[in-house]
Parts: structure tokens; C-alpha cells; sequence
């Protein structure tokens, strides 16, 4: 091979939808992005989908997921077909409308992601009565309740649903009113009554509901989903059966390997989050795919659950966080089993929450080329709640971390130069009209053309070839300014100590807000274990005081501060993380990324001695 040749990348064929923009200049320092591929005709109610696939394939299984054991473990796989799916939403609808439920006495669901919860919703989406799947951590957590009381208040529910009373009971008991009906699945409340689901299930449909059904339509607010609330209380978006119809096809136009044949997924991503329960639960449902309902998660106490679903079940999309590729990828080097199932019919791996390591990357590919002689293509995008949740996909297998690329058919991009940076703004079907109940939040989150103002920075991947699209620039509301008056952009740094503490650092929180130098908490990842010699099991804080593991980090510390090109790009001190981020606190959310605004709420004092130079154990850089 001479100097001039360089190995041909195979990929395992994946198409993608949009393959140019159109840029157009604005006012100063405001363009406007736009996909050169037309949205086209969408469905009235995610509704019709369930009527389809239930007229068209009655014994496809739509859902699936082990059943759950009274020792705590899993059995076998229980399985929804689309006609019993439809079945049980027209006879728990029915019950719905019987109680004259709406969107002033919505459906609180509490519950992890099971069948019963689907049914629920499905129950909801047939009868247009809006529903609101709340994050478990607000019942089963919290001490105090205070954002599971926020929800209850601003929604006045007229119905909630627990999987199990016993487990919910307690946050039922502190925030839900007396007279409001719960129904449970499972388990039994103390002090109160409770309205058994099997009874729902077997309430006689009659032609009411169907004629409900078919009286729902576009502006139909379909459920309300709760932001992650970091420094404030979560605010209740309004999702519209308008919005995730038009998103289902703006995603399946943007990346067609969802539409070539019915899909099967394996998933743990939690339904009261958009990417879980708008993207792939909905994604499942529009084309009449199979969903396994994975009850493991990237965590050292449930990945290997995951992996045990995964050496069973051959997904033919996987969706996941960049911890939990991590841990795939990490698996996969060592077991024949897992790497044959998984890649054995993949098309496309899909991340997002956070930025993936280059070293995971590398490594993914290296186990894909070697097993099946061609690589899986990585996609992500960006997107948020408000946005149902897709507004750009990658359009390449040359992606990188950060690349987001183009919008998605159907929606407008506006770039609008902030304070040095470029701040992206989204306007199409798929973005909510605000937050119930929230007049001020509502105007506060457009601007005066009407777009929704994000807080997400971007830049072009490549100034040359706009085709390619953005890059994720950080956010600008956490970006701050050193006592010196200059500039820290914390998304960017935050992204390079990831992937050149890789694969020691699993995430890094900045600091140094109206100090003299940047500062940043180090959260290690599970090969800092090995680097110890510790087991799997042992405590961080061994972990952080082996002289292996700190000789690691004072080593990429160096190289950081080698190639930093002044204050604001040098990382002068950081401490290594003892406590784990806390889900209670809202350090990280349901889907597993961490939350830097909660963190630095939450571990002010350490912030405070990591700068004063109070602490034990702060590592500066040597050079």
C-alpha cells in the first residue's frame, strides 16, 4: 500500500434521507437552516397506527418484557401482541371515559417501563385524555417529594396509576389528594382504597370510544412530559398528537433504516423521558416493530441484565447512552455469544445524552470489523423535549463525536449569533406550544419570530461542505466568565477531558465561575477499578486514593494543560469524585447523562474548596 492509500471503511448499508440544506442569511448575525427533502403527509393520532397494525398483523408481538419474579429477578418473556394491545386500550379507555377524565383531570402514571404502563397509555392516547408518565425517582427517591408534589399540583390529576402501590405508596400518600382515584397494578396502599387494573382491562368497549378515538386529532394534547428540572421545579411540556405524528415521520424520513422492515428493539430507556417514549416507543409503533422492554441499565448493579437480554434478543436498531455503549463495548471484547447476537442483524447503533468517547468508538468498530468484517454506523442527533424530540440527524457514516447534523424534513433552524457563540432555535409541527399551565415559561421560550429558543450551541462540522451540517458547541447558559473577564466554554472542554481522560474519566463537571483558573470534578469510570487492582464492587473512594489511578489522571492533567492555548482552555486543578452523581438530587437524569447546573448545586462546598485549595487530594497540572 503506498503512502498515498488508505484502507477502504466498510459499513453495513445504511441510507440517509437528507442529504442537502438550504442556508438563508437574515437579519445580522441570523441565518436560517432548512432540509431539502419535503415533510410530506403525516398521520392525524398516533391512534391509527395501533388500529393498522392491529387489522394487518393481530399476532406480530408489539411488547415485550420479562416477567418479573417475586425474589426480584426475571423469568421468561411475556409478550403484547397489536391486537390484544388494542384490545386493552379500547376497554381501558372506555374506563377512562366512563370517569370523564380530560385535560383539566389528566392520568398520572407512576411506574418504570412495563407492560402495564403501556397499556395505560395506549388506554390514554385511544380516548384523548391526556396522561403524564412521571420520572420514578420523584416517588421512590425523593425524601421530600417536592417535584412529585409539583407535578400532582400542576396537572390536578383525575387519575392516577401505580405498577405497585406498596412501592409508590408512600409518595402517593404525600402528594396525591384523598380524592383522587389510584389504580394499581401490583401491591396494596396503606390507609386507602385503590381501583385494581385488571378491572380496567376488562371493561366492555362500546362504540363511544372509537368514536372518541376518532374525534382526537392535530392539536389533541396526547401526554405531558416533564423537563429534568435541574435548578427549578420541571415544566409540564404539552405534546400534541400533531407534534409526535409529525416527528415520527421527520425521523423516519431523516433516517429510513426505521422504515425499511419492522423493527426490534431492546430497550431500557424510561418512557417519562422524550427519547424513550416519544422516539422509540413510537418509532416501534409506527411500523409495526417489536419492542423488548430491557429491565438492566448502564449501572454496575443492572448491566448485566442488559447484556443478558442482548445475548437473546437481536435488535435490529439499539439505542443507548454513551455509559452504556461503554459497558457494551467492554462486554462484547470477551464474550462470543453477545457480539454474534447483537451484530448479527444491527443496521444502526443510535446514542445520545452526552458525548461518546473516541476510545469507545474506536473500540466498537474494532470488535465490528473483526466480527462481521464491516462496521455499524453510529447515529445521534440533537433534540430536546419541547421538540418531540428529533430536529437534526447525522446524514453520514463519517461522524464524530459532537457531529449532530442536518434539521430533519419539515423544520426550520435559526442561527442566531449570542455572546460569541451561535445559539440554535427550532420552528416546525414537531415543537410543543408550550408548557401547560405556564403563560410566563411559555413566552419566555420563544422569541419574537416564534422559534423556541434552545440554549444549544452549535458550529459547522465543516465550513466548506454545509451539507454536513452542525456540531453541538455546549450549552450557553452554562458557559461562564473567569474573574479575568475571559470566556469558558464549558461544552467543548467538558467534551475534550471525556475523550483524552478516555478510558479513565467517564464525565467532568467545569468550574471556576468568577474565579482566576477553570477547575473541574472528575467522575471515574469502572477502569479505574482495574487500574487499582480493586474489585468491581470497591468503594470510590478507594478507588480515588490508589497512587496507580492518581498517576493516571495526573497524566492526562499534563497533556491537557500541554494543549490548552490560554486560562480559558487550561484545566488548572480538578478533584476526583468520591459520591457518584445522585438521581435523587438531579445530578443525573433517567436516561443516564449527568446534569452539570445540579452537580455544581449540589457539591458547592467542594467547588468552593476545590479553588480555596481547602480539600486533600487536588491534582494541578505539572507543566
Amino acid at each position: 500500500m503506498s503512502d498515498m492509500q488508505l484502507p477502504t471503511i466498510r459499513y453495513r448499508a445504511t441510507k440517509f434521507g437528507v442529504t442537502r440544506i438550504t442556508v438563508t442569511d437574515g437579519a445580522p448575525g441570523v441565518r436560517y437552516l432548512q432540509a431539502d427533502l419535503a415533510l410530506g403527509a403525516y398521520a392525524r393520532r398516533i391512534a391509527d397506527y395501533l388500529v393498522h397494525w392491529a387489522e394487518t398483523t393481530p399476532d406480530q408481538t408489539f411488547l415485550a418484557r420479562r416477567q418479573q419474579l417475586p425474589d426480584g429477578t426475571t423469568g421468561e418473556w411475556q409478550h403484547i401482541t397489536y391486537a390484544q394491545a388494542l384490545a386493552s386500550a379500547r376497554s381501558i379507555g372506555q374506563a377512562l371515559l366512563d370517569r370523564g377524565l380530560s385535560a383539566e383531570r389528566p392520568v398520572v402514571i407512576l411506574s418504570e417501563n412495563s407492560l402495564e404502563h403501556a397499556m395505560m397509555a395506549l388506554g390514554c392516547l385511544y380516548a384523548g385524555v391526556p396522561y403524564c408518565p412521571v420520572s420514578p425517582a420523584y416517588a421512590t427517591l425523593s425524601q421530600d417529594y417536592e417535584k412529585l408534589r409539583h407535578v400532582m399540583d400542576t396537572l390536578t390529576p383525575g387519575l392516577v396509576f401505580v405498577a405497585d402501590a406498596t412501592r409508590y405508596g408512600a409518595g402517593v400518600a404525600a402528594t396525591v389528594d384523598p380524592d383522587v382515584e389510584v389504580v394499581a397494578a401490583a401491591g396494596h396502599l396503606q390507609g386507602r382504597d385503590a381501583t385494581s387494573y385488571a378491572s380496567l382491562l376488562v371493561t366492555p368497549a362500546t362504540p363511544a370510544i372509537d368514536a372518541a378515538m376518532h374525534a382526537t386529532g392535530p392539536g389533541t394534547i396526547v401526554k405531558f412530559l416533564f423537563t429534568s428540572g435541574s435548578t427549578k421545579l420541571p415544566k409540564p411540556v404539552i405534546n400534541t398528537q400533531r407534534m409526535w405524528c409529525a416527528n415520527l415521520q421527520q425521523i423516519s424520513l431523516s433516517l429510513p433504516v426505521f422504515a425499511e422492515a419492522p423493527p426490534v428493539l431492546l430497550d431500557w430507556l424510561p418512557w417519562n423521558h422524550t427519547f424513550g417514549g416519544n422516539h422509540n416507543f413510537g418509532l416501534t409503533l409506527q411500523h409495526g416493530g417489536t419492542l423488548y422492554i430491557d429491565d438492566g441499565k448502564p449501572t454496575a448493579a443492572l448491566i448485566g441484565e442488559t447484556l443478558r437480554n442482548l445475548r437473546e434478543i437481536a435488535p435490529t436498531v439499539y439505542f443507548n447512552v454513551p455509559t452504556g455503549f461503554e459497558m457494551i463495548a467492554s462486554a462484547m471484547e470477551s464474550d462470543a455469544t453477545l457480539r454474534t447476537t447483537l451484530l448479527s442483524r444491527l443496521k444502526v447503533f443510535f446514542y445520545s445524552g452526552a458525548g461518546l468517547s473516541q476510545a469507545v468508538w474506536d473500540k466498537l468498530h474494532a470488535i465490528e470489523e473483526s466480527a462481521i468484517g464491516e462496521r455499524i454506523v453510529m447515529a445521534t442527533g440533537l433534540g430536546m423535549t419541547e421538540s418531540s424530540p428529533s430536529a437534526m440527524f447525522v446524514n453520514s457514516p463519517d461522524v464524530a463525536s459532537g457531529d449532530i447534523g442536518v434539521p430533519v424534513p419539515g423544520m426550520t433552524l435559526k442561527l442566531v449569533d449570542v455572546d460569541g457563540k451561535t445559539e440554535v432555535r427550532y420552528r416546525g409541527p414537531n415543537v410543543t406550544p408550550g408548557y401547560w399551565r405556564s403563560d410566563a415559561a411559555t413566552r419566555d421560550a420563544f422569541d419574537e419570530e416564534g422559534y423556541l429558543c434552545t440554549g444549544d450551541a452549535v458550529k459547522w462540522i465543516s465550513e466548506a461542505d454545509i451539507h454536513r451540517g452542525l456540531r453541538f458547541d455546549g450549552r450557553i447558559a452554562e458557559d461562564f466568565k473567569l474573574s479575568t473577564g475571559t470566556f469558558v466554554s464549558v461544552g467543548p472542554m467538558r467534551a475534550k477531558i471525556v475523550v483524552s481522560g478516555a478510558p479513565y474519566i467517564q464525565d467532568a463537571v467545569i468550574t471556576g465561575l468568577n474565579r482566576k483558573e477553570v477547575g473541574a470534578l472528575l467522575f471515574l469510570s469502572a477502569a479505574c477499578r482495574d487500574v487499582a487492582n480493586l474489585p468491581a464492587d470497591a468503594p470510590w473512594a478507594d478507588v480515588v486514593q490508589s497512587a496507580a489511578v492518581r498517576q493516571r489522571i495526573e497524566a492526562i492533567v499534563d497533556q491537557l494543560a500541554r494543549e490548552a492555548t490560554g486560562s480559558a482552555s487550561r484545566v488548572a486543578r480538578v478533584l476526583l469524585m468520591v459520591e457518584p452523581p445522585s438521581a435523587e438530587k438531579g445530578e443525573i437524569t433517567d436516561k443516564g447523562s449527568l446534569n452539570q447546573r445540579a452537580v455544581l448545586k449540589h457539591r458547592h462546598a467542594l467547588v468552593e474548596g476545590l479553588h480555596d485549595d481547602t480539600l486533600p487530594f487536588i491534582i494541578k497540572p505539572t507543566v
